[in-house]
């Protein structure tokens, strides 16, 4: 049996505790709340679903963390995210302040083909418009020189 898709709100939330996760030891539902811009009793309800799918785990006072099926998603829509972001600018020329939004509405709509061929087409990026690092198509992300 297939599983559905996860929707967009899920992909966002993992997203953002992936990002949050790089940049503190401890990813909180208060900060998880305030980077969403929803209450923390959303961020937590929201939390409490992630885990119950097995996508996240929760500790109090521990903070939150992926499952490694969680990262994946989260490395999954941060590279469709970016790979978008860069055909926006580059291909299409929408202004580089412009492609963020655009790209945040596509990102969970991308089949993996066209994901592979936008890819091609780009030369096999390794960073967004914006300088930012793009996981490859293992879901890796660029050796730092």
């Amino acid at each position: 049996m297939a599983k559905e898709p996860l929707s967009e709100a899920i992909q966002h939330y993992l997203r953002a505790i992936y990002n949050l996760g790089q940049e503190q030891d401890r990813v909180s539902v208060t900060a998880l709340a305030k980077a969403q811009s929803v209450s923390p009793a959303s961020a937590s309800a929201m939390v409490k679903k992630l885990a119950a799918l097995d996508l996240a785990e929760h500790a109090p006072y521990r903070g939150i963390s992926l499952t490694p099926a969680g990262e994946q998603v989260a490395l999954e829509v941060i590279r469709h995210h970016r790979l978008l972001e860069l055909y926006l600018a580059e291909t299409l020329g929408l202004d580089v302040e412009a492609v963020h939004e655009e790209a945040d509405r596509l990102e969970h709509a991308i089949s993996e083909e066209l994901e592979e061929r936008i890819d091609r087409a780009l030369g096999y990026p390794t960073h967004d418009p914006h300088g930012d690092p793009n996981p490859d198509k293992n879901l890796e992300w660029p050796a730092t020189s």
